[in-house]
């Protein structure tokens, strides 16, 4: 059995390599969503390696009446040319009813453009942890960022 999973393991970390492309080291934008009304968010990516980058993103939601700060650790996966598409998970702080703590996962698809422009769309559910966010709360949301 043990011999089964080693290999299954290894089959599938090697078609994720193999499919993985490599991501620009930097990128920086606005996110634009839409979970509890209406909100922005500075978006920045930095790559750990040729398919994994820490995202972090600052900015207002609900209305644009509260403070959010996001942070989370993203799988890059190649699906043609160069369209790309991502899941990830990490947490946050949010300034609703008080400081908030929230978990949140992450899934997208992106399109890397010829130009140094990365557009991307993508579905974040957020579950409360502590302080003022409660329950299940769902976030989709445009990306525009400059690639360096």
């Amino acid at each position: 059995m043990k011999k089964i999973i080693v290999g299954l393991s290894l089959f599938i970390g090697s078609i994720c390599t193999i499919n993985a492309q490599e991501i620009a080291d930097n990128a920086i934008g606005l996110r634009f969503g839409g979970g509890n009304g209406v909100g922005g968010e500075v978006s920045y990516q930095k790559a750990l390696g040729e398919n994994n980058r820490l995202e972090v993103n600052l900015g207002l939601a609900n209305e644009f009446t509260n403070f959010k700060a996001t942070g989370l650790y993203e799988w890059v996966w190649s699906l043609e040319d160069q369209f790309n598409w991502y899941a990830g998970f990490g947490g946050g702080i949010v300034s609703a009813n008080g400081t908030g703590i929230y978990g949140a996962g992450v899934i997208g698809i992106e399109y890397n453009f010829n130009a140094p422009v990365l557009l991307s769309i993508d579905y974040r559910p957020e579950i409360g942890i502590a302080g003022g966010l409660d329950g299940l709360n769902s976030d989709i949301a445009l990306s525009v960022r400059y690639q360096f």
